[in-house]
């Protein structure tokens, strides 16, 4: 990223030296990100992280639908992002219907049920890939074959969604293997910059942008782009995608240490989320009797980072909407965890975490007991 920040620093819109050398540049960054997504570069719209990408997915999609003729239904579920639920909602102001399905008590969504909710005049389906509260991957190839074959009844195409945030750093992002036709990815969910993301968008899906001006990124997102975070995002991805095989395995071994070492140390707990249908990285837990943001507060004294449901909504912490379309009780739902390992971490540290969450989590039940 570095010589994109001083000496090729020009406008890649620019016909001078500096600006044609950084056009070069990213369109190798976006070769690199079609090449991962089993795409064309033509199909990848750079984008400032996975909240642009999702409300320019759900809005510039239903939009253009609607204004073609296809109806304005959108088909989601209870367990979205709230870059999904917001914009679903947001849609709603403009008349909009939009269908939120349940979930299972493990948050899985089946790909019949989906495809039951395909109506005539459903512009957009949006499924999200792997969840990032509790990890649940949906089975999501299901899903877009059972969309597509649904739509074909009907004899005509509904567009499929993902919001893949979470999915880079353990699960393929092929596009055909998936059955998608719209997916959005955050640079920094796999170690890219913060500020960047991917919108792909299939050839022939209708889209109005939603960001008006110079006309970059083939008339669907205005704006000078961010050269060097395109680059970092791309290598990232590279990297990450490549990684997955590795990744995967140690991370999976490591939290599968650090379950096994709370439910030594800690009576009544709960696992969030499919057991084996998951994030490697991720662990999900309710505890009885606590509530999640004191655990986390005591966690962070020990110097043990984690956070209590979503990150994204801990300024305004509440009950987990996740948690709750899952059927957990409200009681156990606000004593909730997200715990994240990486590889960088050794069975030291696992052992450590754990320790320290038996005793935050003693200490607060004690303090909350009755006295005698």
């Amino acid at each position: 990223m570095l010589p994109y920040f001083s000496q090729d620093f020009g406008n890649p819109s620019g016909h001078y030296g500096a600006g044609l050398r950084a056009a070069e540049a990213l369109d190798r960054a976006r070769q690199e990100i079609a090449d991962v997504l089993g795409a064309i570069p033509e199909e990848v719209v750079l984008t400032s992280g996975g909240t642009e990408s999702i409300n320019a997915a759900l809005k510039g999609v239903a939009f253009a639908q609607r204004d073609a003729g296809a109806g304005s239904h959108i088909v989601t579920t209870q367990v979205e992002h709230h870059a999904v639920l917001h914009s679903a909602e947001y849609l709603e102001r403009f008349g909009f219907d939009v269908e939120y399905l349940p979930v299972d008590g493990e948050g899985r969504v089946e790909p019949a049920d989906v495809a039951a909710a395909v109506r005539e005049d459903t512009a957009l389906v949006s499924m999200m890939y792997a969840n990032n509260e509790v990890g649940t991957v949906q089975p999501l190839a299901a899903i877009g074959r059972a969309v597509r074959a649904r739509a074909d009844e009907l004899g005509r195409r509904v567009p499929l969604h993902t919001d893949a945030v979470q999915a880079a750093t353990s699960l393929t992002l092929d596009v055909d293997t998936l059955n998608v036709d719209v997916l959005s990815l955050s640079g920094h969910k796999f170690g890219g910059p913060k500020g960047t993301g991917v919108l792909y968008l299939r050839r022939d899906v209708p889209f109005l942008e939603q960001a008006s001006g110079g006309g970059q990124e083939r008339q669907r997102r205005s704006g000078t782009e961010n050269v060097p975070g395109a680059i970092g995002l791309a290598t990232a991805l590279r990297l990450s995608q490549g990684e997955r095989e590795r990744f995967t395995e140690q991370t999976s071994a490591l939290r599968d240490r650090l379950l096994e070492r709370v439910l030594e140390v800690c009576p009544d707990v709960r696992l969030n989320g499919h057991a084996t249908e998951r994030l490697p990285q991720n662990l999900h837990l309710c505890f009885d009797g606590v509530e999640g943001e004191s655990v986390v507060g005591l966690l962070d004294g020990d110097g043990v980072e984690c956070s209590a449901g979503a990150a994204c909504t801990s300024a305004t912490w509440e009950p987990s909407h996740v948690l709750l379309a899952m059927d957990v009780p409200l009681e156990l739902a606000i004593g909730s965890v997200r715990m994240t390992v990486w590889p960088s971490l050794d069975e030291a540290d696992i052992d450590y975490a754990a320790d320290c969450l038996g005793a935050a989590v003693r200490r607060i039940r004690a303090e909350a007991a009755p006295a005698l």
